[in-house]
C-alpha cells in the first residue's frame, strides 16, 4: 500500500522510517512545510514529495499518517476523511474537546477509520495486563498506579504551548488507565508543584503533579508525572486486585536503583528516551494502521477514545488549579 506521512518532525520521521520496514507499505508519499526535511525523507526512504497536503491527498494514497503541529490536526483529519482515506493521527485531536467534537461528529457516519496514536495500547506489557483484567485472573480490580516520569523537561516554547502537564504528559494515562481496566473515569482529584525548571512555573505549569482518578465501578487509580527524573524515562503501570497483582515496566531497563542489600535488579541500562521505551509499541501501533488501511481491522483507538482521555486531562487541570475534586460530567460536552 502507499502511505502519507503530513510532518516530519521528530515523531513524523520517526513513523516514516518505521514505515519504510513494514512489509505492507510499497511506497511512502510525503510534505511537511521544511523543505529541507521533505529532501531528507525523499532520499533516505525513496518516498515521494508532496509540495502540500492537497497533493498528498491526490497523489493516490491508501492512508494518510499526521504528525504535523497540534493545530493543523483538526484540518488534517477532516481533508482526509473527505477524500474518503483512512487516517492515523499523533494525539491530540485537537487543542481542546470542543473542537475534538467537531472533527468527531465529522468522522461519524462517513464511513472512514480514523486511528489516534496512543502508542501504549500496543505495548506488549499493557496488552498482557488488559488481557489479564479481561481474563478475571486478577479478580476484582482495586488499585491501579500509572506512571509517567520524563528524564528532562521539554524546551519552554514547548511547555508553553502544551497545555500542560496532564494534557500532554498525564494523557497517556489516563488513556491507558481506561484502556487496560475497561472502566471509566467519574471523578479527579490533582495535586502538582515545582521543584525544578523556572520557565514551567512561569508558563503557569506544573513540572510534578499526580492525580487521583475513581472509576466508575469505584477502583483508585493513581497517577504519577513529572518532568525531573534524571535516572530515566520511567512508564509503568501497576494493577493489583483481589486475587493477584501484576506490573508493566518492572524490567532490567526500569530507571529506579535499588538500595536493598545483594539487590541486583534492574540490572540494565536505564531507558532514557520514549522512543527507546516504546519502540516495539510504535511498529505494532503503525502495524495496526496498516490492517486498518486495508479493511482487516477497525480503529483500535478512536476519536472518541481521544477525547474521552482529553476530558480527564481537563479535570486534573481545574481539580489542580482550583484544588478541589471535579467529576468528569463538569467537562462532559
Amino acid at each position: 500500500m502507499r502511505i502519507g506521512i503530513m510532518g516530519l518532525g521528530r515523531i513524523g520521521a520517526f513513523h516514516a522510517e518505521t514505515l519504510a520496514g513494514l512489509d505492507a507499505v510499497d511506497s511512502l508519499v510525503v510534505t511537511d512545510p521544511v523543505a529541507a526535511t521533505v529532501a531528507t525523507a525523499t532520499e533516505r526512504f525513496g518516498a515521494t514529495p508532496a509540495d502540500s497536503p492537497e497533493a498528498l491527498l491526490a497523489a493516490g494514497v491508501d492512508g494518510v499518517v499526521i504528525a504535523a503541529a497540534t493545530d493543523a490536526h483538526p484540518q488534517l483529519v477532516l481533508a482526509a476523511v473527505k477524500a474518503g482515506i483512512p487516517v492515523f493521527c499523533e494525539k491530540p485531536v485537537a487543542r481542546g474537546v470542543e473542537e475534538s467534537l467537531e472533527v468527531l461528529r465529522a468522522v461519524e457516519g462517513s464511513g472512514v477509520e480514523v486511528q489516534i496514536g496512543y502508542n501504549r495500547r500496543f505495548d506488549a506489557g499493557c496488552v498482557a495486563a488488559r488481557r489479564a483484567v479481561v481474563s478475571g485472573e486478577l479478580g476484582d480490580l482495586h488499585t491501579v498506579r500509572s506512571t509517567t516520569l520524563d528524564p528532562a523537561p521539554p524546551p519552554p516554547a514547548y511547555v508553553a504551548a502544551s497545555g500542560g502537564i496532564f494534557r500532554d504528559c498525564g494523557v497517556h494515562d489516563f488513556d491507558i488507565v481506561r484502556w487496560v481496566t475497561g472502566r471509566e473515569v467519574v471523578e479527579v482529584y490533582a495535586t502538582g508543584g515545582n521543584r525544578g525548571a523556572q520557565y514551567i512555573r512561569e508558563a503557569g505549569d506544573a513540572d510534578t503533579a499526580s492525580a487521583l482518578l475513581t472509576l466508575d465501578d469505584g477502583t483508585i487509580a493513581v497517577v504519577s508525572n513529572s518532568r525531573h527524573n534524571a535516572r530515566g524515562h520511567d512508564v509503568r503501570l501497576e494493577l493489583h486486585g483481589m486475587r493477584d497483582s501484576i506490573a508493566v515496566g518492572l524490567e532490567d531497563k526500569l530507571p529506579l536503583r535499588s538500595v536493598e542489600p545483594g539487590a541486583t535488579f534492574p540490572a540494565g541500562v536505564p531507558h532514557t528516551f520514549f522512543m527507546d521505551r516504546f519502540a516495539d509499541a510504535y511498529r505494532a501501533e503503525l502495524t495496526a494502521f496498516t490492517e486498518v488501511v486495508a479493511g482487516a481491522r477497525t480503529s483500535p483507538c478512536t476519536v472518541a477514545d481521544a477525547i474521552e482521555a482529553s476530558r480527564i486531562a481537563d479535570a486534573c487541570t481545574i481539580s489542580l488549579r482550583e484544588h478541589r475534586p471535579v467529576r468528569l460530567d463538569e467537562v462532559r460536552k
